[in-house]
């Protein structure tokens, strides 16, 4: 059984990752119906929290059928850092989470992020003040090192862990690599390994198929896995690992018929959280990947992403499902 502090998270957990613009209370909902194990909010600014900036502030909006939950913080002033961890502590989560890997050129280069790969004495007594400044178990999201010559993750877990973290989660890329080339998991491997390490090691990165999750479960021993861009329009993903590492046979695919539904059943909770404007904007990375690998979609496909009418895209949706027989997936 894997625990983070008393929480129970089953004998290998999945977690969805905190993504910015996605992993919001509507989508967090649907990746708990379909089997995410432990979930993430969009990562929230420290600043922004402690200016009470109404962006950052409604990200903390968590519900009690998420648990549990964590809420992720980032930022690059210690006494920030610790200012928003009392903020985000009242609004009752299960874990902090610290955002030691995000590599978006705006958070990184303010050294916050992955940006504080840069200055690994500093991460570390970020660390142990936050920890110090909650009850709540703190938890960290990393990357490999901020380039190829500073891949000092398996040091830099275990000084973590020795400053009171209680589970870690690393994505197998440098800040420098962004999203490029392949995820390294025999460095997080290595970490896993170390025998002076006691918590839970999460690995992330490029896991897109419940055959890869399985495999590298095996290959490198990870206590879980953590699960991004794979689970963007596709929450299916998780119960699909689940039910192939259990029996070693594939769950059916979603017909296009539950992809409408789940596409519609999204849109409704993002247009009641975060209103019809901004709802029908941020949708439109999710239908691409809803419909994705249908053959003959591309017109409607155009429809749903370049639509900002609420009728029209309602109406574009009830006509993919009336005409499901036109479609195949492939």
């Amino acid at each position: 059984m894997v625990r983070i502090r008393d929480i129970e998270l089953g004998d290998f957990p999945l977690l969805l990752a905190p993504m910015e613009d996605v992993s919001d209370p509507p989508f967090r909902a649907l990746c708990k119906k379909h089997g995410a194990d432990l979930m993430y909010t969009e990562f929230i600014s420290s600043e922004g929290l402690i200016r009470d900036a109404a962006k950052s502030v409604q990200k903390l909006d968590i519900y009690e059928y998420e648990r549990p939950i964590g809420i992720q913080i980032f930022g690059y002033d210690i006494e920030s850092m610790k200012q928003a961890t009392e903020i985000t502590e009242k609004t009752n989560p299960d874990i902090i989470d610290i955002n030691y890997g995000c590599p978006v050129k705006k958070v990184a280069c303010k050294g916050a992020g992955a940006g504080i790969l840069q200055d690994i004495p500093k991460m570390v007594k970020m660390t142990e003040e936050i920890v110090k400044s909650t009850k709540l178990p703190v938890t960290v999201k990393t990357r490999l090192g901020w380039d190829e010559q500073s891949k000092h993750i398996v040091e830099v877990a275990e000084r973590l862990q020795d400053v009171g973290i209680e589970a870690i989660s690393i994505h197998g890329r440098t800040r420098k690599q962004m999203y490029k080339g392949d995820a390294d998991w025999s460095l997080i491997a290595a970490v896993k390994e170390n025998p002076r390490m006691k918590i839970p090691v999460f690995g992330n990165g490029d896991i897109d198929t419940p055959e890869k999750a399985v495999d590298y479960k095996e290959r490198y021993g990870v206590d879980g896995i953590m699960i991004g861009r794979a689970s963007i329009g596709y929450p299916w993903i998780f119960n699909e690992i689940k039910h192939f590492a259990k029996t070693g046979s594939h769950l059916s695919k979603p017909t296009i018929n539950d992809r409408v539904e789940m596409a519609r059943e999204h849109l409704e909770m993002s247009i009641k959280w975060k209103g019809e404007t901004l709802a029908i904007a941020e949708m439109k990375r999710h239908y691409t990947n809803y419909f994705k690998g249908i053959a003959g979609f591309k017109p409607y496909r155009i429809k749903l992403v370049t639509s900002f009418d609420l009728n029209e895209i309602k109406e574009t949706l009830d006509f993919i499902k009336e005409h499901e027989a036109q479609f195949e997936l492939v």
